[in-house]
Parts: C-alpha cells; sequence; structure tokens
C-alpha cells in the first residue's frame, strides 16, 4: 500500500476510535465541573497525574518495545508478548511490596485501594493496548476507545448523578471501563493463545529492557513538564486554583484529540518507512503539514474559548481561560517533540529521547520554582509552554543525525507571531464582538500564511 495512503487510512481508523471517546470525555468535564467540588477535581487530577507517573516506572514502560519489537519483521510477536508480559507482571508484584506502607500513613485518604486498582488494570491495558496495534489490529484498537469510553460515561452518569458516589463514583467508573476494555483486547488478539513458557527468552527481554529503560526517565520528565505543575499550584496556591488549572487543561485537549489520532498512525509509518530510500522526503512532507494543521487548530481554540468557557462550565471555572493560551502553545510544542521522538523510536535510539526530556523537565522545575510563588496557574501555564518548547528546539537538532527533516522556519515564526498577537487581544478584555473578529481575522490570516502548504498537501492526497 502506498504510504501516504496507508498513513491517512490508519489515521482515519483511529480517529473512528479515539474521536468520539476524547469528543465525549470532553462533554463530560462540565458533569464534573458541576458534581464534584474544584477541591475535588484537584484531588481526581493528582491522582490521576500521579498514576501515569508510576505506570511507566513499575512495569519499565515494556508496552513501548513490545509495539516496537513485535513490529520488526526480526522479531517473533508471541515471543514479544510473552516476555512483556513476565517483565509487566514482576514490577506490578515489586509495587505491592510498598502497599503497606502507604496504607499505614494514609497516602491518597483512603483512595489508595481504588489507585492500586487502576495501577494493575491500566498497565496491562497499555500492554494489550500496545501489542494489538503491532499486530496490525487497528480496527481492534479503535473500538476498543469507542467500547472504554461509553463504559466510562455510562458508569459516571450512574454513580455521579444518580448515586452520588462523588470522587469514588469517578474511580469505579474508570475500574469498570478497564476491565471491560481488558476483557475485549484479550479475546481480540488471542491473548493467552499467544502467551507460552516456551516464549520466554532471556536475551529478547533484555533487548527489550535495554530499548525501554530510557524511556522511563523519558515518561517521569514528560511527567514533570505536564504534571508536577499540579504540585507547585497546590503548594504555593492551593487545591481550588488546581482544579481551575485542570479544567483550563480540557480546552487544549481538543487539540490533542486530534494530535493523539495523528501521532497513533504515524508512529506505524514512522517505523514501516524508517529504512526507505526516500525516508527524509516522506518525513518532512508530513511534518510541514503536520504542523500547520496544529497551529491552525490553536488559533482556532483561541477565537472560541472564552466563550466556550462561559457557556460549558460552571462560573467559578470561567477565569481558566487566562491560561489557555499558553496551555494550547504547550500542545503544540508537546506535538512536535512527540513527532520528532518518532525518530528516536524508528532507530531504536531511545537514550536521545530522555536526554531531550531531560532538559525540558529540568526547565519545567526551574520555572515552575520562580515563577508560580509570583503569578500562580498562569506562572505553571508559561512554564509548561516554555518546556515543551526547548524541548521541541533540542530534539528538530538532535533527530536530524537519523532523519534530515526540512522546515519552514519563516512560515513557523509568522504562525507564532499571529497566534501570540491572538493572546494579546484577549487579554485586552475588549468587548466580546470586537474581540472574536479581531480574533477571527487574525485566524484567516494564518490560514493564509499556510494556504500554499494546504493546497499542495490535498492535492499529494488526492493523487
Amino acid at each position: 500500500m502506498n504510504k501516504y495512503k496507508k498513513l491517512i487510512g490508519n489515521s482515519a481508523i483511529f480517529a473512528i476510535g479515539n474521536f468520539g471517546s476524547k469528543l465525549v470525555s470532553l462533554v463530560l468535564v462540565p458533569l464534573y465541573t458541576h458534581y464534584l467540588a474544584t477541591s475535588e477535581y484537584g484531588i481526581i487530577d493528582l491522582a490521576t497525574t500521579t498514576l501515569n507517573m508510576v505506570i511507566p516506572i513499575i512495569t519499565l514502560s515494556i508496552y513501548e518495545a513490545v509495539l516496537r519489537f513485535a513490529m520488526d519483521k526480526n522479531h517473533d510477536s508471541r515471543v514479544v508478548i510473552t516476555n512483556g508480559t513476565l517483565i509487566m507482571i514482576l514490577g506490578i508484584i515489586t509495587s505491592v511490596v510498598f502497599y503497606p506502607i502507604l496504607r499505614y500513613f494514609n497516602v491518597l485518604d483512603g483512595l489508595l485501594n481504588y489507585f492500586y486498582m487502576l495501577l494493575i488494570l491500566q498497565s496491562f491495558q497499555n500492554l494489550l493496548s500496545q501489542y494489538t496495534r503491532a499486530i496490525n489490529k487497528i480496527k481492534s484498537f479503535a473500538l476498543n476507545g469507542i467500547l472504554q469510553t461509553f463504559i466510562t460515561s455510562i458508569c459516571n452518569i450512574i454513580l455521579l448523578i444518580y448515586l452520588n458516589y462523588g470522587i469514588k463514583g469517578y474511580f469505579i467508573s474508570i475500574i469498570i471501563a478497564n476491565i471491560f476494555s481488558i476483557i475485549y483486547l484479550v479475546h481480540s488478539t488471542g491473548y493467552f493463545a499467544e502467551i507460552k513458557v516456551s516464549n520466554i527468552n532471556r536475551d529478547i527481554s533484555l533487548s527489550m529492557i535495554k530499548y525501554s529503560i530510557p524511556l522511563i526517565p523519558n515518561s517521569f520528565m514528560w511527567w514533570l513538564i505536564n504534571a508536577a505543575n499540579r504540585y507547585f499550584i497546590l503548594f504555593y496556591v492551593g487545591i481550588n486554583e488546581n482544579g481551575l488549572f485542570a479544567v483550563a487543561n480540557k480546552i487544549p485537549s481538543i487539540i490533542s484529540v486530534f494530535t493523539t489520532i495523528f501521532t497513533q498512525a504515524w508512529q506505524l509509518s514512522a517505523i514501516d518507512e524508517y529504512d526507505s530510500e526516500s525516508s527524509g522526503e516522506f518525513y518532512s512532507k508530513i511534518f510541514v503539514i503536520y504542523r500547520v494543521f496544529v497551529f491552525i487548530c490553536v488559533s482556532a481554540v483561541l477565537v472560541i474559548s472564552k466563550f466556550f468557557m462561559k457557556m460549558v462550565f460552571a462560573q467559578e471555572y470561567y477565569i481558566s481561560w487566562k491560561y489557555i493560551p499558553f496551555l494550547l502553545l504547550a500542545v503544540a510544542y508537546s506535538s512536535f517533540s512527540g513527532f520528532l521522538g518518532m525518530n528516536y523510536i524508528a532507530a531504536k535510539e531511545t537514550g536521545g529521547i530522555f536526554k531531550t526530556s531531560l532538559a525540558g523537565g529540568l526547565l519545567s522545575l526551574l520555572l515552575n520554582f520562580m515563577l508560580v510563588p509570583f503569578m500562580g496557574v498562569l506562572g505553571s501555564s508559561i512554564a509548561t509552554m516554555f518546556s515543551f518548547m526547548l524541548m521541541y528546539i533540542f530534539r528538530l537538532k538532535d533527530t536530524q543525525k537519523y532523519i534530515n527533516i526540512k522546515v519552514n522556519y519563516k512560515n513557523t515564526f509568522i504562525d507564532i507571531a499571529i497566534i501570540a498577537t491572538q493572546t494579546f487581544v484577549m487579554f485586552l478584555e475588549l468587548n466580546s464582538k470586537i474581540e472574536i473578529s479581531v480574533l477571527s481575522l487574525l485566524f484567516v490570516l494564518l490560514i493564509s500564511v499556510n494556504i500554499k502548504s494546504i493546497i499542495r498537501f490535498f492535492k499529494r492526497t488526492l493523487k
């Protein structure tokens, strides 16, 4: 199959599985803001963030190795999934050792049992999801996303609205959804038929661990940039403001819906095309249109963000609009960094991922420490943006030794200038009609700057 056609086809399938699920997740945010206090929503956000940090550590990020090695023609996928499962189980057993200690100190204030259940279930779910992609069961992967979101939504409505279970109801919903997801993926992949003791291979296990270990600190660094700011906000400002920050992050997640869809498809294409003679040209063409698409989305969301905050969320959350422009740019640079990170994945040189993530993570810590005490949540939003920007710049330079990606710097700077102007206009607090008009004109200007790239892409797609 043509590489462009394959990328577009996979993106379409992932869109079916992700777009509906992400859209429903976004729609559920008003439900959470109405049935949970800002402090409760802040606690949920902290617990979820901590979970996302802990899973790569206890599992050694082995699910990432499962995807890469199972796609490698030199490895048997059955051997890969068997060894990946073994490593993950050993990690989970190790984590259980800490349970009595955490229970003694009353960590998570009565929510520790739910936390551990999610830790185990999501570890398995991550492993099965990556294996499903690796063996090219893309449709099953997409359907799983729909199933998981549907179950979560139904359970949230029952447990939060009708039974008024509060925070516990939220966690129970996620647990039930993960159980259904695991059952479906086990059936879809024929998982148990693939797992055999005879497939355990010490050399394969060591190779997979060697590949995945640099991804552990990488995950931690992404956590530092994306999530550690919650703890700075909690310490310096308070739990209520952490809830505001969590809600503000939901708006940029609109863009994350699309970038996640694309990244899932791009990861497969990047690995497939890495050894081809035209890989540099292919990567460059895709990155050009990806950059244009992301910046257009950022500009479009800025036009509607204030109106959206006012119409959808409870009144006490409206002030969160101030953080959105910086978090949107953070998502943009995060997306570009993720795209370039696939060069390391394809080349099996995951050490580069760690180095560049380390730079972003350290900058995030420094800026949060400097800005949050004086600027509060706004300072944390700015810190997140600059941290991902630095990571993107480092990766753009460092990955040239693997794939020579050409970047249109002139258009990139113009796009950033237009988005910066939109942000300035928002902070002027003009009449709402005038503000939307000016923001819309700037949005049209950004499209006109990139119209040639857009037309070129559609011509190539049609061919």
